[in-house]
Formats: C-alpha cells, sequence, structure tokens
C-alpha cells in the first residue's frame, strides 16, 4: 500500500523549476497556483544550475517536508544524488522535452495533473543506476547515443520538441562507426563491436525508446543491450523494436540483467546518463536499491516492502 504525505499542518515544499520555453514557463505557473491552492508552502528557488543543484537540496532539506521539481529529464538528473542523500519525497512537473522519468512513473505531461498527483502524496520508493558514483535515474549509454547528445542543442529541442531527437540522430548516424568494448557483468566476459551499449534502470529514455519491455525502476537489476550492428544505417528496421523494448529480439543485439556491470573500451568515451555527459569510460555501473521516493498516481505499484535502502 503506498504511503501518503502527512496531512494536518501545512506541508513546506522546496520547489525548483528549470523552465526553458514560454509554453513550460505558463505550464509552471499554473501547476504553481494549483500546488498553493492545494495547501502546499513553497519555497521558490530559481534554477540554479546543474552544479549547484545538490548543494541547494541539501541546505534546504531540514526546512521543508518534500522537494518539487519542474523540469526534464536533466532537472532530474542534477538532483539524484541529493535526492538518495535527504530522504525527502520527490514530486515531479514534466516540464522538459522527453520527460522520460514521468513517463516511467505513469505521470502525465500535463503539469496540472500532475500537481495534482504531488498533493494526493501517494509515494514510490524506486532504484537509481550509478556510474562512476554518479546516480542516474532512466538509462546510461556510450557510442551512438552520445553523438546524437551532442547534436541535441538547446534551440532544436524549443524549436521542434520531442522530434529533436530523431533530427539530432540523422545528423549523427553517417559518420558514427562501430567501437571495441568489454562487457564485464559478474564471471561473464564479452568482447564486441557495437555501435551503442546501453544500461538502463527505469523503463523509457530518449524521447520514449524502451530499454527493455519488462524494465521497471524498483525490479533492483539493471538492464543492458548492447547494438552490435555494422553500419549506423542498419539500426533503421529495429527501430520499431526499440520503441516497444523488444530489441533482445534480434541476433544482433546483446542483452543482460545485473545489478553490477563494467565497461571498458580501448580509449577513453564519454557516458551519457538522462541526457547529460558525466563521466567517461572505464565505466563502473550498479544499482541503489530503493534510493529515492517519488510522488506517484495511485495506481502505481509500491515496492518498497523487503529491500534494503542504498547505502
Amino acid at each position: 500500500m503506498n504511503a501518503s504525505l502527512p496531512s494536518g499542518e501545512a506541508r513546506r515544499a522546496l520547489l525548483i523549476c528549470h523552465a526553458k520555453s514560454r509554453e513550460a514557463r505558463h505550464a509552471m505557473r499554473q501547476a504553481v497556483d494549483v500546488l498553493a491552492a492545494g495547501g502546499l508552502r513553497l519555497a521558490h528557488h530559481a534554477w540554479p544550475g546543474h552544479a549547484a543543484m545538490p548543494d541547494l537540496i541539501r541546505r534546504m532539506a531540514s526546512e521543508v517536508d518534500l522537494v518539487v521539481l519542474g523540469g526534464g529529464d536533466g532537472t532530474m538528473n542534477a538532483a539524484a544524488a541529493a535526492m538518495r542523500d535527504v530522504g525527502l519525497p520527490l514530486g515531479i512537473l514534466p516540464l522538459g522535452t522527453a520527460n522520460d522519468l514521468a513517463r516511467t512513473l505513469g505521470i502525465p505531461p500535463d503539469a496540472n495533473e500532475a500537481a495534482r498527483i504531488i498533493l494526493a502524496g501517494n509515494r514510490r520508493s524506486i532504484d537509481l543506476g550509478e556510474v562512476n558514483g554518479r546516480p542516474f535515474f532512466n538509462v546510461a549509454s556510450i557510442g551512438l547515443s552520445v553523438a546524437i547528445t551532442r547534436e541535441l542543442t538547446t534551440d532544436l529541442k524549443r524549436r521542434w520538441g520531442r522530434l529533436a531527437y530523431a533530427l539530432a540522430a540523422l545528423r549523427a548516424l553517417p559518420r558514427f562507426r562501430p567501437f571495441r568494448v568489454e562487457i564485464r557483468c559478474g564471471d561473464k566476459v564479452d568482447v564486441v563491436r557495437t555501435l551503442q551499449v546501453a544500461v538502463g534502470n527505469g523503463r523509457y529514455y530518449g524521447a520514449g525508446m524502451v530499454v527493455e519491455e519488462t524494465a521497471e525502476p524498483d525490479d533492483g537489476l539493471l538492464h543492458l543491450y548492447s547494438l552490435e550492428f555494422d553500419r549506423a544505417w542498419w539500426l533503421a528496421p529495429i527501430l520499431p523494436a526499440l520503441r516497444r523494448g523488444q530489441h533482445g529480439r534480434w541476433r544482433q543485439v546483446r542483452t543482460l540483467a545485473c545489478d553490477e556491470v563494467e565497461i571498458h573500451t580501448r580509449r577513453a568515451r564519454k557516458v551519457d546518463a538522462d541526457g547529460e555527459l558525466l563521466t567517461t569510460t572505464p565505466a563502473r555501473f550498479r544499482i541503489l536499491r530503493q534510493a529515492v521516493e517519488v510522488l506517484v498516481p495511485e495506481d502505481q505499484p509500491d515496492a518498497s516492502g523487503g529491500r534494503e535502502p542504498a547505502r
């Protein structure tokens, strides 16, 4: 059974919004009105930047009952380490381009509806992924996705929305070539040539792609896939399967599920996580179980029983 936020005296919330477009700023103002009308006392702070976000949350943690973040997956990623540390519930206002974490958790794209979910107070304990000590919510990857992230400018996202991801991919594909990678999972070591290795904690990433059709953000597993095609353009037939999370049925796609995995490459390669370039290879991934409580719709499962919290 999902827990609810304490009732009685007015609840206090730290509100941090990163609304880049005019439409997102309008949605944010409406959602703030809904939250205030619902009895939340809001300590509203301007977006401090990705690097400064954890310190702001930690500094304010003793003064509030929950943290509300408005923005996209990059905004959520900026807060991941601090949310793990402070132990406060996280409310999400999906104001970004992709909003993959919100989609994984069943939070609708309408900010007013998302605000009402926050007020209802139903919690779900979810895992975080971690790469080289840096936590992430959705998926971390090496290879083609990094090239796409480099092409995915703020202007492109503002102009084209979710279509920007496809346009960025079209720009990156002609120049991209397979590379050698060593994947270590337990006692198993695979050396392959790949276009991309992705390691997922949640279900959705990259504006609605699915890391694995059965993946849940509280299943205690990292879901890995490797796209072992000789040419980037050969990915075209597999795109529908990637959208459904069924790409593991293709012989050119290697899949694994584990709680720790290491990725080694001949030269250092950047690692993208939640749309942010966080670190480089060699990359050690692990799962942080029950790391964050998130406010979710009532029909979301509560998977907090029987698991040890992240350390």
